[in-house]
């Protein structure tokens, strides 16, 4: 069980176990809620948080279009996880903040609820393991569609989207898999339930755009920039399934996955079945710049002050 001794709620710092909310809260009952995810590595100067004004404009961004009230701007966001980090002393950890409807009242209508905002945060290591990371992991094409735009807001970091996800990782791990991949209703690939997904073949690197259904991942358009500094070719375009099992490399990008390795996908071996070159490449510079050891990224790094 995860624990550390505070929560930020409502702009107060509140004891874990204090972090309650009643049953008849309106995002329990109807996904009213959207967050984020984020993380906070060890740097030689201390705690650093990675790319926290883009985790949190992106929150702010999906509040809108579920047309939520934004109580806080990015600025206090920020300084309430620093302080949040600082009085739990974590070093490195994963960061959760959730803006939800609160307890008011029922049905479809939530603006009589009010909106609530908390931030946690806690130690998590490698969400697909860290033999994932080095050695890649193996997929299935999932039967569930990634949700559509004339749906469900595919933008948008919604609790209630997630539903989708979980359906497509319960069926990948029920089948002996580790991770699924999603195609689109166009039957494109999408996304993994919560990544990013990057095809690279004949030296270039490709990603599926937003208009396919993927979420604009902050570490995925991280990756993007570090690629091209790296003097990879690297752009969006939409890719076909039969394209990934033939890919020379795939990797998965996302704040929990970081940048993992894909070995694997349906019993097709990708590339030689380990983690490719240039995934290598691109996982030890992401790495090297979370933990502080790439000054040329350093405003990508939100520092906990000290004292």
């Amino acid at each position: 069980m995860i624990t550390t001794p505070w929560i930020w709620k409502n702009g107060e710092f509140i004891k874990w176990e204090e972090a309650t909310t009643h049953v008849l809260t309106h995002a329990l009952h109807y996904g009213t809620a959207v967050f984020e995810g984020i993380r906070a590595y060890e740097t030689p100067e201390g705690p650093a948080i990675f790319q926290a004004k883009a985790h949190y404009q992106r929150l702010l961004d999906s509040a809108k279009i579920y047309m939520m009230p934004q109580p806080y701007d990015v600025e206090t966001l920020i300084a309430a996880t620093q302080e949040l980090l600082k009085r739990n002393g974590l070093p490195s950890c994963y960061i959760r903040p959730l803006l939800y409807y609160g307890y008011g009242t029922m049905g479809m209508n939530p603006r009589q609820s009010p909106a609530d905002m908390i931030i946690a945060a806690w130690g998590w290591g490698s969400y697909l393991g860290e033999e994932g990371l080095e050695n890649g992991i193996r997929c299935k094409m999932s039967s569930w569609n990634r949700i559509d735009a004339r749906t469900l807001p595919p933008l948008a970091k919604c609790t209630a989207n997630y539903a989708n996800s979980i359906l497509a990782k319960q069926e990948a791990i029920s089948c002996g898999f580790d991770e699924a991949i999603l195609l689109n209703l166009n039957g494109t690939v999408a996304e993994g339930p919560g990544e990013n997904i990057f095809l690279v073949k004949n030296g270039e690197i490709f990603t599926t755009p937003a208009s396919d259904g993927a979420l604009l991942g902050i570490t995925a358009q991280s990756v993007m920039q570090m690629a091209k500094d790296l003097g990879y070719q690297i752009s969006y375009r939409s890719i076909s399934r039969d394209e990934l099992y033939i890919a020379d490399e795939l990797f998965f990008t996302g704040t929990a996955a970081e940048i993992t390795p894909i070995r694997e996908i349906d019993g097709r071996m990708i590339g030689n079945g380990k983690r490719g070159t240039i995934t290598g490449h691109i996982q030890s510079e992401f790495f090297d710049i979370v933990k502080g050891k790439n000054p040329k990224y350093g405003h990508w790094l939100t520092h906990i002050p000290k004292g």
